[in-house]
């Protein structure tokens, strides 16, 4: 029976903060992320800062790092002429340095808090590097999808991350796939986290309720939720999740900036619209987990963790 390090961290804490952006801070610090690989390609050039934005999390505030490994396969990297054995030993290195700043901020502040690692892994349409994981629109038969994704899952496993982040999740077909392929490592489990066409469908259009059909009935899933989705959309879908899933929700959004597409720039948030500002109500649907995704830096994630704090 797989461990469920969500439940063991969840009876420490009500509500487990995430950690915000990675890709965000590494450009703030001088990262030209402008890359098929994304932040993947820091693993390869620049390892100590994907460390330092670790610790930073932790010292906001986070009881969950998320790996660097969201890019990170094989197939991706034999495209910058990585041999497989070179690219296992990358997406070691992702869990090797969320480990070292989990380690680091613990003996630094003394804390005694759960502080977990999760092995990120991104959706095929991550590493097809067009968008496809907003919209779900590949396939893949069950056996190449699982093989896809089988090197990364167990190196991540063996490198000792507490649980898998199955994150950005936009096909149905990718999830039922991941189901599958953890049963083929029986002592691991992990969150499933998707990426939403409108409050009742993730991506490819799948409604919600089968979705956590799947989750409900997947016994190493142990927290199902949403991500990489706009700020304003969370809580109607965390509201239909909660009559639907009977496991721990978790939300990681984008910042509420506004992308300008045309101009290719970001628009700072309307007001009232913050990852703080909705942190009572995604609380108040159910959801356990909480933290960010695109744009999100500590400064936000030390502002929710500060609403977890007794006033």
């Amino acid at each position: 029976m797989s461990r469920n390090p969500v439940a063991e961290a969840l009876a420490q804490h009500d509500t487990l903060i995430l950690d915000g952006a990675l890709a965000t801070e590494l450009e703030a610090r001088g990262c030209n992320l402008a890359d098929a690989l994304w932040s993947a390609k820091v693993l390869m050039e620049n390892p100590e800062l994907i460390y330092q934005v670790h610790y930073d999390y932790f010292a906001a505030g986070a009881n969950v790092a998320i790996t660097a490994s969201y890019q990170a396969t094989p197939q991706g990297f034999a495209a910058r002429g990585l041999d497989e054995a070179q690219a296992l030993t990358l997406i070691d290195q992702s869990v090797k340095l969320a480990q070292r700043a989990r380690d680091d901020y613990r003996a630094a502040s003394g804390s005694d808090a759960a502080l977990l690692v999760a092995g990120s892994v991104g959706p095929y349409g991550a590493y097809l590097a067009n968008g496809a994981e907003y919209r779900g629109d590949y396939a893949l038969p069950e056996a190449e999808m699982k093989d896809f994704h089988r090197p990364r899952v167990k190196a991540l496993l063996d490198a000792g991350v507490d649980l898998l982040a199955c994150e950005t999740l936009p096909s149905f077909a990718e999830a039922q796939a991941l189901v599958s392929l953890l049963a083929e490592f029986p002592n691991s489990s992990a969150w499933f986290s998707f990426t939403l066409r409108d409050a009742q469908h993730i991506s490819d259009g799948t409604p919600l309720s089968q979705v956590a059909e799947l989750v409900n009935a997947a016994p190493q899933v142990v927290a199902m939720g949403i991500n990489c989705v706009a700020l304003e959309s969370v809580t109607p879908a965390l509201q239909a999740l909660q009559a639907l899933c009977a496991k721990p929700l978790l939300v990681y959004p984008n910042s509420g900036e506004q992308y300008d597409a045309s101009s290719k720039t970001w628009h700072s948030a309307p007001s009232g619209c913050t990852l703080q500002d909705k942190f009572p109500e995604w609380q108040q649907a159910g959801a356990r987990l909480i933290g960010g995704c695109c744009r999100t830096t500590p400064q936000d994630i030390a502002a929710i963790a500060a609403c977890c704090q007794p006033q």
